[in-house]
């Protein structure tokens, strides 16, 4: 393969070719210099105990706002950047209605879910590492992401268009996005920061799979599918509660990329997606997805010899239950107001659709709406794209940018003199607990078996992708450790995937496939 083709095509974190002399320099300094082994420690210099586990109530129950240093990681990392979004920076925008035809209040008691009922949505995609303005062929999870202006207020369903995550708990997405993100000496993404980091993240196999394969550079935005990714609640009237996994489904169809056709689009313009879905729009092409959802009862959950809240997790075998469909028919007319000032938060729910107790889940809930308040101040939820259609009556007052002429002298609850009643609907559903408070990771981890499943899932042209995408980036990385134990994790997903792959960077099989032979599911 022509090397300028595939450095074109390449995962975002190496999306430009290492030529620099400054580039090969960071990386033998990388390759080379000996750990010096120092006492990680919080901003007030206490040393931390546990930096790859958040604090949760049990090992099952939510994550626990006491976790300091959990709460302080996310705080930093959402303050890194003044005023571009820290991830998802470069996205396009468009409006559009979403339709149910199933009604789900079996299910849920979201007034959004009756049947026939039309809500107005504005939907931002994305690419996730890039800064602003960065190609849209680059390779990188898409973020697919749906504000729903309901009759009860604002639900955002926050995803991406792959169905799984590279992580699974929050504490270590700083990490992770540090370790994707340009080196800070050389402002250049380098596969050895990356594989460096992921060599120590078993349960990121599956994930840097279907993104080095074709899924990762999707052909535009209207042939993507999305997902929730997290498992979500959906509580009914009665107060039951089940656990529930959101998809669009492209009407247009799934279209993806192979790496020798992105060097001819990126080379007339880095934003055809956005050139092609307003052009659809603008001709009254509307592109359209499906909603559908899967769901588990809570008494399911341990079925599985995997833990389905488990963000780097699908679930198969699942049938898939359609919702509704989504059109979007208009394009923005200001794309810095409606496109770069929308304000998506998996935390923004309504009555009836609750977070569920992912870890990662958990950790968006506290760092999505946090940056937002760093990057547009307290007031962003009154801008017009965020506002919801109901009127909002609240205590919460004042701070930069207020518009909400307010008035009356009460801004406090409870009161006689201005009343405001609490609804009992809207009360969350109750979770069991037992146990302690713990830091510790996920019982069933089952890192590799799902990464192996997609591999094989593929067509022999998408398998040889693949290994040339992803072995473009593992030749970069000089640290033998980091690649061997890499090719293991890949090796241990499927046999044939990890021999191509150390044929193509020229490793030793027997050495990974003994690494391979050592890991635990």
């Amino acid at each position: 393969m022509n090397v300028s083709l595939h450095a074109i095509g390449r995962f975002t974190t190496c999306a430009l070719t290492l030529a620099s002399g400054v580039i090969a320099l960071s990386q033998d300094v990388l390759a080379q210099a000996p750990a010096q082994t120092q006492t990680l420690t919080k901003d007030n210099g206490a040393p931390v105990g546990d930096n790859q586990n958040s604090q949760t109530a049990g090992p099952g129950g939510p994550t626990l706002l006491q976790d300091v240093h959990l709460v302080q990681k996310l705080q930093r990392f959402d303050r890194e950047r003044i005023p571009e979004r820290v991830v998802h920076a470069t996205g396009t925008g468009a409006h559009g209605e979403f339709t149910v035809t199933d009604d789900l209040s079996d299910l849920s008691k979201a007034k959004l879910f009756a049947k026939n009922t039309k809500t107005p949505v504005f939907v931002r995609f994305s690419t996730v590492i890039p800064s602003r303005s960065g190609a849209e062929t680059t390779r990188d999870p898409r973020g697919f992401a749906t504000k729903f202006y309901t009759q009860e207020g604002n639900w955002d369903l926050v995803g991406n268009n792959l169905p799984i995550f590279f992580i699974r708990d929050a504490i270590k997405f700083p990490d992770m996005i540090h370790a994707l993100k340009p080196s800070p000496i050389s402002n250049v993404q380098e596969p050895e920061r990356v594989f460096d980091f992921f060599s120590h993240v078993p349960e990121a196999t599956h994930m840097l799979t279907r993104v080095y394969s074709n899924y990762g550079t999707p052909a535009t935005y209207r042939e993507m599918n999305g997902s929730s990714v997290h498992a979500l609640k959906l509580v009914n009237a009665r107060g039951d509660y089940v656990y529930a996994k959101f998809a669009w489904n492209s009407r247009q169809g799934e279209r993806n990329l192979r790496p020798q056709e992105i060097p001819a689009i990126q080379g007339k313009n880095t934003s055809h997606a956005t050139v092609d879905l307003y052009g659809a729009i603008n001709a009254g092409k509307f592109p359209q997805w499906d909603l559908t959802v899967q769901v588990l009862k809570l008494e399911d959950l341990g079925k599985f010899d995997f833990d389905p809240l488990d963000a780097t997790k699908i679930w198969p075998g699942i049938p898939e239950r359609k919702v509704g469909t989504m059109v979007l028919n208009k394009v923005p007319e200001n794309f810095f107001e409606a496109t770069e000032q929308v304000a998506m938060a998996p935390g923004n729910l309504v009555p009836g659709i609750e977070a569920s107790e992912d870890r990662m889940l958990q950790g968006r809930l506290f760092s999505y709406v946090d940056t937002q308040h760093h990057r547009l101040g307290a007031n962003f939820q009154s801008l017009s794209i965020n506002k919801p259609l109901v009127a909002v009556n609240n205590n919460h007052i004042d701070g930069a940018a207020s518009t909400g002429n307010r008035k009356g002298l009460v801004n406090y609850e409870p009161s006689r003199l201005a009343p405001l009643k609490e609804d009992p609907r809207a009360r969350s559903s109750n979770l069991p607990l037992t146990g302690t408070t713990q830091q510790a990771r996920i019982a069933k981890t089952l890192n590799f078996r799902q990464a192996g499943e997609f591999y094989r899932s593929l067509s022999a042209q998408e398998r040889d992708d693949l290994i040339a995408n992803l072995s473009g980036d593992l030749k970069a990385v000089k640290n033998v450790d980091s690649l061997d134990t890499m090719l293991s994790h890949f090796w241990k997903a499927d046999a044939d995937y990890g021999n191509r792959l150390v044929k193509a960077v020229g490793a030793n099989p027997g050495k990974v496939a003994a690494l391979a032979a050592a890991l635990k599911e």
